[in-house]
């Protein structure tokens, strides 16, 4: 879960709606991951990705988060939104300005990246 936290952490985008100050686009607080791998299907040996959209308000907490692309697996997909509410940011701002901003975030159910957001 670090890597798309930095991925995150890295995102920045100059945009020109009529102002000359860049948006800067949200940064993820670094924390423990929030997402849990569903038991069932860690003990089946099962993986999967879900992509999902979150709003950021300006104060940087989730106050909604979507399902953007399914996983294929429901559980996988709850596990997700659920997690998404526990994420903190650096909200999105212009010119000192906070501002509140959709973004999207993949959230990997991988056994291996799991265990390794588990062991540090």
């Amino acid at each position: 879960m670090t890597r798309i936290f930095r991925l995150l952490a890295a995102l920045a985008v100059v945009a020109a709606c009529g102002s000359d100050e860049p948006l800067v686009q949200p940064a993820p607080i670094e924390a423990p991951s929030p997402f849990r791998y569903p038991v069932s299907l860690w003990d089946r040996g099962v993986q999967g990705e879900t992509l999902l959209q979150v709003h950021v308000s300006d104060a940087g907490v989730v106050d909604s988060a979507r399902v953007e692309r399914s996983s294929g697996r429901s559980a996988f997909d709850s596990a997700a939104v659920g997690g998404a509410f526990q994420l903190r940011f650096l909200p999105a701002h212009r010119g000192g300005r906070k501002l509140p901003m959709w973004v999207k975030v993949p959230v990997r159910f991988s056994r291996d990246s799991m265990a390794a957001d588990t062991a540090s």
